[in-house]
């Protein structure tokens, strides 16, 4: 069994949380410590057993009783409530030091500091997301933009032909 390998995350800031997804497929023996200012993962992953473990010093302190994981077959997916909501994270780290296994989520990240209250998720869609989370595809959209297709657009009208 090999020891102490950093599982590669990619992680984004929400209003009210942050979220970090550790890549590790099959983990077992899935520990996750949500301290008031540290985060610290480890598992055993993958068919040769390898051992992961990360530690992170928070950014900003997080509240730990309100803090959440979910274990898929595929990753990780960690909700790190925030002490303060509203309070955007330039980053994850407290220290401005690049980790080699953490990575920014570009598609979940949204600069939120412009979007109303009510337009950004609450904390219990995301346990309503962990419970139903299967593939994915089976994730849900979470700007909430469902379209329906056969809707006609009012501005669908047929344009005059230009002269």
């Amino acid at each position: 069994m090999t020891f102490d390998h950093s599982a590669s995350a990619k992680w984004y800031d929400r209003r009210d949380a942050v979220y970090i997804e550790f890549c590790v497929a099959d983990s077992k023996d899935v520990k996750v410590n949500f301290d008031k200012t540290k985060f610290g993962f480890t598992c055993i992953g993958g068919t040769d057993n390898v051992k992961h473990e990360n530690e992170v010093d928070l950014f900003e302190a997080i509240d730990q009783s309100e803090s959440k994981q979910k274990r898929t077959d595929r990753s990780v997916l960690c909700c790190l409530r925030k002490a303060e909501p509203g309070k955007a994270w330039p980053r994850l780290t407290k220290e401005k030091a690049k980790l080699t296994w953490l990575s920014v989520d570009f598609n979940n990240w949204k600069d939120w500091e412009d979007d109303s209250d009510e337009e950004m998720g609450n904390f219990d869609q995301f346990s309503d997301m962990m419970n139903n989370m299967g593939g994915e595809d089976d994730l849900p959209d979470l700007d909430g933009a469902a379209e329906d297709e056969d809707s006609a657009d009012s501005d669908d009208e047929k344009m005059p032909d230009l002269e």
